[in-house]
Order: C-alpha cells, then structure tokens, then sequence
C-alpha cells in the first residue's frame, strides 16, 4: 500500500513537484521556469487557501479572472495543463481525492483569418517570371519551373505536398503505383490528400499552358538514376522530385523581389484560390471538394473572408458607410 506523504508549506509541494520534473522526466531548465511561473501564479491566487483546499469553481474563477485581464487563451491553456500535473502529482503523493482542474476548459481561441493575396496581386505573383537564383545566372529552367508551379498552386488550390507528389501521369509499374498525377489532355489533376483521399481538380488555361511549356524542357533535368525524378511533374537541378522546402523557398523569394506585402508561402496562393473562387462563384460546396476539405466546417472559414472583401468594398463605395 502506497505511503502518502504531507508537505508543510504549497511552495515545499511546488517545489518537490518541479524536482520531480527535472529528475525523473528530464525537462529542460526553460520548462521548468515556466510551470514554476504557472504553479506559484496560482499560488498566489489562492490567497488564505492551501492548493489543497482549492475547488473546482474556485480555480475556475480564476481562469475566467486571467481572462478577464486579456491573458491569451493559448497561455491560459498552458497554465490549465500546468495546473492539471500538479494536481494529478498531488493526489499521488497525498492521496487528494480530486484533481480540482480536471475538466476545467480553457476559453475558446478566436479564429485567425487565412491570408489571402488581392486578385491583382495573386495574379501578378503568378504570371511574372521568376529570376533564377544570383549564383547559377545562367539557370534558364528553374524560371520555367517556377512559373508552372506557381501557376499550379493558384490554379487548383493544392496543398504544397499535393503539388511536389505530382507525377507526369499515372504510373503502374514493379513497386510502384502513382497516387497523384496529372492529366492534361482532360486539363484535371488526380490528387491524393489528406486521409489518403482521392479527388480530381481541374486545371486552369493559364496553368496547363506554364506546364506544357515545363514539360518541353524538363527532360534536360532528368537524370537515367533517379527513378522517382522520372515520374515526378516538378524535379529539381539534380533530377529529384522537389521538396515542399524548396517550393517554399523558391516561392517566398519571388514575391520578395515583386515587393508583395505578405510572407507569401504556398497555402497564401491556397487561400487564395479559395477565396477568389468563392467570391466569384458563392459555391461554397464546390470548393469543399477542391480543396479536399472532408468537412463543410473547414471551408465555411472562407465565407468570412468573402465578407470581409464585401465589407471593404462597401466601406469604400457606399455614402453612408463612412465617418463624417
């Protein structure tokens, strides 16, 4: 039978806890600092009251009082968790009956908006070819590679994963069956996502005209012993398919030299695809299903986007809508 023990102060219990922390689970110095932070915070919110004699209500207040004062929620969430380990410790150690913070739920996160690039500027991120890279002047691929990448990721609202599994077209051979492909007679894209879901995508004029003009010198790139490079749709200088951190690279580094003014990365130009297609279509299920979103919920956040473009559009034109 478990011996239980009794410590004769809160602090003497914090600080066995934090010893605890360091020597039997290893936690790192920065961590620790930051539970002793959360824990005597704590402490000193429960005034006259041992941490034993807390309640569920009680410690509830409490989260609704660092709420209160602007605490982000993510950082109350980080104390709540903090405050759970010690109280399931607690209860070890002493045989406390209860974890007073058990099912205490931090406030809910407001929901950041996607950022999405203006159609102007999405379309001239797109359609302006890139530069090749300061050392290699004399790289004329990568440009063209860019440009259908880009073209790619605007016209069809792929994941950037989405776009570096691409094969040239769908492949069956010994080991090895292609996932995703693309298909430009029929100007659509077979793609594999998230849950090993399969949908098809079609595939902008704009965007079918970049990659046939890649294809046309992409087999300069392909190397004889790279077998995945040969079936991928976008490989690199050496003849392998292309990572997700170079597209990234390649991407920011372009809108950076066009002077756009958000860290454009590749779910930027998946934003916006969204957003773009939904103010100009309303269809909110239809681009559910481009964007392989399995749930209704996860494109609704897009109709918040769509408003807010109406909602600038209306502050700008309408006559009432100003502040004398």
């Amino acid at each position: 039978m478990r011996t239980h023990q009794a410590f004769q102060s809160d602090e003497a219990a914090i600080n066995a806890y934090l010893d605890s922390l360091l020597t039997q689970r290893k936690l790192s110095g920065h961590t620790i600092d930051n539970y002793r932070r959360d824990l005597f915070q704590l402490h000193e919110m429960s005034k006259a009251i041992t941490l034993k004699e807390l309640t569920h209500h009680q410690i509830r207040r409490f989260v609704s009082k660092l709420h209160a004062s602007g605490m982000n929620p993510r950082s109350i969430a980080r104390k709540l968790s903090a405050w759970r380990g010690f109280y399931q410790w607690l209860a070890e150690q002493t045989g406390l009956p209860f974890n007073p913070a058990e099912t205490i739920k931090p406030p809910r996160q407001a929901k950041t908006l996607p950022k999405a690039l203006s159609v102007d500027d999405a379309v001239q991120l797109v359609a302006t070819p890139s530069s090749p890279p300061h050392h290699a002047q004399e790289d004329t691929l990568t440009p063209v590679c860019n440009r259908a990448m880009f073209e790619l990721l605007y016209s069809s609202g792929l994941r950037v994963s989405e776009l570096t599994g691409l094969d040239v077209r769908h492949i069956r051979e010994d080991g090895y069956t292609s996932f995703s492909w693309i298909n430009l007679d029929d100007q659509e894209l077979v793609v594999t996502g998230k849950g090993n879901k399969t949908r098809i995508v079609p595939i902008g004029l704009a965007a079918v005209d970049a990659i046939r003009t890649w294809l046309s010198v992409r087999n300069q790139l392909v190397q004889p012993n790279e077998p995945d490079g040969l079936r991928a749709l976008f490989i690199n200088q050496r003849g392998r398919r292309m990572t997700p951190r170079i597209v990234q690279m390649r991407l920011k580094a372009h809108a950076k030299t066009l002077g756009l003014p958000l860290n454009v990365h590749p779910h930027v130009l998946r934003h916006s695809f969204a957003s773009h297609v939904l103010q100009s279509s309303g269809d909110l299920r239809a681009v559910q299903e481009m964007l392989g979103h399995a749930s209704i919920a996860s494109t609704q956040i897009y109709t918040a986007l769509d408003f807010q473009h109406l909602a600038q559009i209306y502050d700008a034109a309408h006559p009432r809508a100003k502040k004398k």
